[in-house]
């Protein structure tokens, strides 16, 4: 026993262990041996209750037949289903002689649930597990869904003058390990089970006490569209366990824990994110920078739906964006005021492609009439527009951008030209700036307490913009045809191509953003707007419809892009309907319809007078 403590000391996690849970681990741990070649387990087996720690031999990680990886003394396997509850991902076959110590779930939990351990099994996974690109479901992996398909059920909530024991006979009654605190005016305290055993009982702390005595606060919180694989790196930076998750309009919809996250063991962005994280220069960033085109050409093969691929896309760009501001600062100094960097468009909404541009802003935080702090921050755009280019993310052709003064102002002037809009859209270029705008997301400076969208919140006690809002909407029609063929191309080189960004795509973004803004939201994804629409009655259902317009050519444009990836060649959005098949220019073509339809029906509710 004593020997098989000693071997466990010599690897993570069980590195971290003192000399009773060693000692108690390896009482446990029994003995296998597998001859080479026999299956451990199989792909798709029933959860299993341990976990396997490899003595002697290797062990090789099998699905669907891709070899995934090959493991060897020291490291572990199994533990994602038996942490996630979930059924085997993949196979486990020895790859020659081996011998095996498993574990029970029950002894090795405890260790794995603290923090060191927590971080060392979610590290592992993302580093090991995501170096290939097999099929697996998407559907299946949190790292790419939002975290608010994640939660398990309602929060428990609770005011600040709720006393301590009041607040656990809650946590208890709902079977939670936490609870927030409302502390008026949009700001949040959470309070967990890990506050309760060390800042109350350890401490001695008196029940009776309000629960403001032990709570933490401010809660750091993310957005229901975050994806889970941020929400988890957010989790590990940060050192927290709870992360409450909100709806667009603030409301708390539920509180995420590390368990819903920690058995991410399929594909997406982190092995970028790591490389990013490790450069030093713009041009090591450039070489990690191009390892994206050759993994979206891998995501989609695993069949990872278009919609989970744009949003590991736009991830990667606010990576590769934070990473160079960081080198602009070292380069050229801090600036007099401290700044944000908002990601517009598509990446935005985290819905770009490979033929997408970088639409972006910049707000700082000091006098508008700063000279010195204008000066600083365009200059530091200017290096970061260079190295997004560099790294294969030109600046928008329309001038979109955080170096150019309109879309780089302090906060003063955000909120005056913002609200000036609001007040008055029939300013030259106000409708296609509020639609810029109202997109925007932090990808830097994310703890300021107000981003620029946020004015948009009031939109819906401005009915003159959102009139104006709908009818921009429907100025960008599907091309339908007066009878069975597309509206396409008729000279220049896109001759008979279609355009299903132009046609699809923006018809369906200007809609949703419309009609969320209408329901109160403002920077967010387009199926979150859609959601968010038909729940406030903007749209009802003309809101299934457009998304599932959206889904549809969401996957052909991406399935498009990918092959002239794969070919070589520069990504666009032009297709030629000869070269569909039949089934896709069917369905197509009623996507477009559907949408030409619920443009028609806002038209006519909305007496616009358009069609």
């Amino acid at each position: 026993m004593a020997d098989i403590a000693e071997f466990l000391r010599a690897h993570p996690p069980f590195d971290t262990a003192d000399a009773q849970e060693l000692r108690e681990l390896a009482a446990a741990a029994e003995l296998e041996f597998h001859p080479a070649g026999s299956t451990i387990f199989s792909q798709g087996a029933d959860p299993i209750d341990h976990l396997r720690v490899i003595r002697t031999g290797a062990v090789e990680i099998v699905h669907d037949t891709h070899l995934l990886d090959l493991l060897g003394p020291g490291e572990l396997f199994g533990h994602a289903s038996m942490l996630s509850g979930l059924p085997t991902g993949f196979a486990a076959v020895a790859a020659e002689d081996t011998l095996c110590y498993r574990i029970p779930a029950q002894s090795v939990r405890p260790l794995l649930g603290k923090p060191a351990g927590l971080r060392f099994v979610t590290r592992s996974l993302l580093s090991s597990a995501l170096r290939h690109w097999p099929g697996v479901e998407a559907a299946l992996n949190p790292a790419q869904r939002p975290v608010a398909d994640l939660l398990r059920g309602p929060p428990v909530l609770c005011s600040p003058g709720l006393s301590l024991r009041e607040v656990a006979e809650r946590m208890s009654a709902s079977a939670a390990t936490s609870a927030v605190v409302d502390l008026g005016a949009g700001r949040l305290g959470i309070l967990t089970d890990r506050d309760l055993r060390q800042r109350v009982v350890a401490a001695g702390l008196d029940t009776s006490a309000p629960v403001t005595e032990a709570m933490s606060a401010p809660a750091y919180t993310v957005p229901a569209d975050r994806l889970g694989g941020e929400a988890l790196l957010d989790m590990l930076d940060r050192g927290i366990r709870h992360l409450p998750v909100l709806s667009p309009t603030g409301r708390v919809l539920g509180v995420l824990e590390d368990s819903d996250l920690v058995a991410v063991t399929t594909r997406s962005s982190f092995h970028l994110r790591a490389a990013i994280a490790r450069a030093e220069d713009v041009g090591a960033l450039v070489d990690a920078a191009a390892r994206l085109r050759p993994t979206i050409i891998g995501l989609h093969d695993a069949k990872v739906a278009a919609s989970d691929i744009s949003a590991i896309y736009s991830v990667v760009a606010d990576v590769l964006t934070r990473r160079l501001i960081d080198f602009a600062i070292r380069e050229l100094g801090a600036p007099p005021s401290p700044f944000s960097w908002l990601a517009l468009g598509s990446l935005a909404r985290r819905e770009a492609v490979p033929s997408s541009d970088v639409d972006s802003a910049l707000v700082w935080f000091g006098p508008d009439s700063d000279p010195a702090a204008a000066a600083a921050v365009r200059a530091i755009a200017d290096r970061v527009m260079t190295g997004l280019a560099a790294c294969g993310f030109p600046a928008d052709r329309n001038g979109a951008v955080a170096s150019n003064p309109l879309f780089a102002r302090s906060a003063a002037g955000w909120e005056a030209v913002t609200r000036g809009w609001l007040t008055d859209p029939t300013q030259e270029k106000a409708l296609v700036l509020v639609s810029l705008v109202v997109d925007g997301r932090p990808v830097w400076g994310l703890r300021h307490p107000r981003s620029v969208p946020d004015v948009f919140r009031s939109a819906h006690r401005h009915p003159d913009l959102l009139r104006l809002l709908a009818r921009f909407a429907l100025s960008h029609r599907p091309p339908t045809g007066f009878l069975r063929d597309f509206v396409v191309e008729h000279s220049g080189e896109r001759r008979g191509q279609l355009d299903l960004k132009k046609g699809g795509i923006v018809p369906i973004v200007d809609l949703a953003r419309w009609a969320g803004m209408a329901a109160g939201v403002t920077s967010a994804s387009t199926p979150v707007r859609l959601r968010a629409a038909a729940e406030a009655g903007t749209l009802d259902a003309e809101a299934r419809t457009l998304q599932e317009a959206f889904d549809l050519i969401v996957e052909l444009r991406m399935q498009h892009q990918v092959g002239q990836l794969r070919a070589g060649t520069p990504p666009d959005d032009y297709v030629r309907p000869g070269e569909l098949s039949q089934l896709t220019r069917a369905s197509l073509r009623e996507a477009f319809r559907a949408i030409a339809s619920v443009q028609r029906r806002v038209a006519s509710t909305l007496q616009l007078g358009v069609w």
